[in-house]
């Protein structure tokens, strides 16, 4: 039986590790950016904790541009156990591999003005490999259900959370992450609805991200999702300036909860 799983996370922001409040952010309104965290420490060092505590498959997003070297300082220090997004494209795909990324995370190039391609996903899986591909599915609350969301979850798509959907892309990726841009970096809760949806619909592993507040939640998200989806942790944890979540609890918590696992 499946356990729900803590996935970390390295969230960069021109050069900068940081805690952002993913609703805020804007291309066209910079001024409206609310940041929950600024990390004195560098990436190099929260992938190297990271890896102390054998958490891999933490995903490391750059949020624009500028984040380059501070990505590749992150990958360079846990080679073969970290993802990247943001950007990811056919271009630089196998170059992030050949820094030391796991998988490469990709939204936005498959929505070319905003309505999705197959024939880009395809081409990008064929590029990298089906088990190198997350496809990342953040997605804003709609009237019926969730809409992908692009463009650092600016911009909506023509494309909603499904299982058709999410059945198309499985078949060309490995993964899925799944950020819930409206309660991104709130820390009031995750969004119970989207995990239940989710663990009754995905066929692939997938991480959830938005609104952890306690360390309770990860229960929560197993109980839910039934174990098929794991958590992310941000703004609420103590390594990111929070006060709800002890990162050293929750990596120990994580950590019993896989040994309790039947073989």
């Amino acid at each position: 039986m499946a356990r729900s799983s803590f996935r970390p996370c390295i969230d960069l922001h021109s050069g900068l590790v940081k805690q952002i409040v993913g609703a805020s952010l804007s291309d066209a309104s910079p001024d409206t950016l609310r940041t929950n965290h600024i990390a004195k420490e560098s990436p190099k060092e929260f992938a190297l904790l990271y890896r102390r505590h054998n958490l891999r498959g933490g995903h490391v997003i750059k949020l624009g541009p500028g984040n380059d070297d501070a990505a590749r300082s992150a990958l360079e220090a846990w080679p073969d156990a970290l993802h990247i997004g943001g950007g990811i494209t056919p271009e630089n795909a196998l170059d992030w591999i050949s820094a030391g990324a796991e998988k490469v995370i990709v939204t936005s190039y498959l929505f070319p003005s905003g309505k999705f391609s197959l024939d880009r996903l395809r081409d990008l899986s064929q590029k990298v490999g089906r088990e190198r591909l997350v496809v990342d599915v953040s997605c804003r609350k709609a009237q019926h259900g969730w809409t992908i969301a692009m463009n650092k979850w600016q911009d909506l798509t023509d494309t909603s959370v499904t299982k058709e959907s999410l059945d198309i892309f499985a078949e060309y990726c490995s993964e899925f992450l799944i950020h819930a841009a409206d309660v991104e970096g709130l820390c009031q809760g995750i969004d119970e609805d989207l995990v239940k949806f989710l663990g009754e619909i995905v066929k692939i592993p997938t991480t959830y991200a938005g609104g952890a507040k306690s360390i309770e939640d990860l229960d929560l998200v197993d109980r839910l999702s039934s174990g098929r989806v794991d958590l992310t942790y941000g703004s609420a944890l103590d390594i990111f300036g929070g006060t709800q979540v002890s990162f050293e609890e929750l990596a120990k918590r994580n950590a019993e909860r896989q040994r309790t696992l039947p073989p």
